[in-house]
């Protein structure tokens, strides 16, 4: 997406400052190069406005760039896919280029090499961090100490992005949720492909535009994506899909054409695409 782009989500700029990236494009107060920063809370909420409306979340070592800053709020975009919003400017701290990333569903941040302290937050996967040393099986990061077998390096990523999103089975949704306290639709499947070093944006509507080969009905295999308006799953197994969904409140897995069939009969609209992203 163009950082001039109509759509809000991408569009970096404010009433008050712009991104540079376009200055010669539009009126603005001011231009800025930003300032860069990484997410130093294990969660953060990414919103419309300040204090407002949830788009996305945003996990521990996620790389932002800051544009303004007004009221205890900044307002930046990520670094991997240029999403903007605004959130807590207490969750920012200097950049520090990660070594690895959370590759289990969900673990802990610690105090100490220790099992049986305190916690001091849950961790969800996809977080990434810059591992110190290692002592009593915990590695040490400048956020806490995380249990060493939860990490993986950068580079090595999991294959098989079906069996991630099952990892999630039973999660509660979430509206724009990206952990496993509470995910949404659209989060699972970036989660999971994210989990494998595969593409992926943050929204369905963004997936559903995503590259690859449209695939015909009973043709689906483990990994092809099915889009409905607002609404995306995974295929899983033949007549399968992963998804987290209202109709549970949860990540379940359930039969695709079943599902078909109740969406329909909400009124929700058919499928709009069936999807074997290229990857």
């Amino acid at each position: 997406m163009s950082a001039l782009s109509p759509d809000r989500r991408f569009r970096r700029a404010t009433d008050r400052v712009a991104h540079d990236s376009l200055r010669g494009r539009i009126d603005a107060r001011a231009f800025t190069a930003g300032r860069a920063a990484r997410i130093a809370a294990p969660l953060v909420d990414l919103c419309a406005a300040p204090g407002g409306a949830r788009d996305r979340q945003l996990l521990l070592g996620t790389g932002f760039t800051v544009l303004e800053e007004r009221d205890g709020h900044a307002f930046g975009f990520e670094a991997r896919h240029g999403y903007c919003g605004w959130l807590s400017a207490d969750a920012l701290a200097d950049p520090l280029p990660p070594t690895h990333w959370l590759a289990v569903p969900a673990s802990h941040l610690y105090p100490g090499p220790d099992l049986k302290l305190h916690e001091i937050a849950p961790l969800s996967m996809g977080a990434e961090v810059a591992v110190e040393g290692q002592e009593n099986g915990f590695a040490r990061t400048a956020d806490g100490w995380i249990f060493a077998r939860h990490l993986r390096p950068l580079d090595d990523r999991a294959d098989d992005p079906v069996a991630v999103a099952r990892g999630f089975l039973g999660t509660p949704y979430l509206w724009g949720g990206n952990s496993h306290a509470g995910i949404d639709c659209s989060g699972l499947v970036q989660t999971a492909r994210a989990a494998c070093g595969l593409p992926c944006p943050p929204d369905s509507d963004l997936q559903r535009a995503l590259p690859g080969t449209d695939i015909a009905p009973d043709a689906e295999r483990p990994g092809d994506l099915i889009f409905w308006k607002g609404h995306v799953a995974m295929v899983s197994a033949p007549d399968r899909i992963v998804h987290a969904n209202a109709y549970h409140l949860a990540t379940v897995e359930e039969p695709l054409a079943a599902t078909i069939a109740r969406i329909e009969a909400a009124g929700s609209g058919p499928v709009l695409r069936r999807l074997r992203p290229a990857d």
